[in-house]
């Protein structure tokens, strides 16, 4: 769950988790919606790897990242479960 939080704390690697949430995309699609270099993106790329965030598959000479859903619903999870359950519920409403 640390290497988990420490990906999530900076805000590239959460735009690169919200454009793979949307599917599949190369390193060189990512890399169009940031002003970053490449060793940089790659850095981010590999924190979200180690994280299990997302998942890798080679595709001739291209890697294509996606969305890994399974960590991100278990990351989520152990974030509500710091949240009390009564704030959780739905607000009545008020007649």
């Amino acid at each position: 769950m640390t290497e988990v939080l420490k990906a999530l704390s900076d805000p590239n690697r959460r735009k690169i988790l919200r454009l793979l949430g949307h599917g599949e995309l190369n390193a060189g699609d990512i890399g169009h919606n940031f002003d970053l270099t490449a060793p940089t993106l790659s850095h981010h790329l590999s924190i979200l790897k180690r994280a299990e965030l997302v998942r890798v598959r080679r595709d001739g000479t291209q890697l294509i990242y996606s969305l890994n859903t399974t960590v991100m619903q278990d990351a989520a999870a152990a974030i509500l479960d710091f949240i009390p359950q009564e704030q959780l519920k739905p607000q009545e409403e008020k007649s």
